[in-house]
């Protein structure tokens, strides 16, 4: 009879009874070289996601503020600035911008 780990479950229980004990999470598993640069890679991608979504958000508010600071005594000129800032807050609000006050 062999004294290894998996032939002994008394010493498995105290081992796994003293990781308990010790309030650490269990080890994972390693992962693969592979796994991990498919990590990266995903995790590179959201951060030019999310770059992108910040620069789009930005041009938008910069567009909103040009529109806010129009003065016309034009109807048709207002009504036109009107329907353009409805539209950019619309793209402002699928991006998740609300108003900042």
């Amino acid at each position: 009879m062999s004294d290894s780990p998996e032939s002994n479950p008394s010493q498995q229980a105290a081992e796994s009874q003293h990781a308990d004990t010790t309030g650490l999470p269990p080890t994972p598993p390693p992962i693969t070289m592979a796994q991990h640069k498919a990590n990266v890679v995903a995790i590179r991608g959201n951060m030019a996601a999310d770059a992108e979504k910040k620069r789009k958000r930005q041009a938008l508010e910069l567009q909103r503020e040009f529109i806010l600071s129009q003065r016309t005594s034009s109807p048709h000129r207002r009504t036109a600035l009107e329907n353009a800032l409805a539209d950019i807050e619309e793209k402002l609000a699928e991006l998740g911008w609300t108003i900042h006050l």
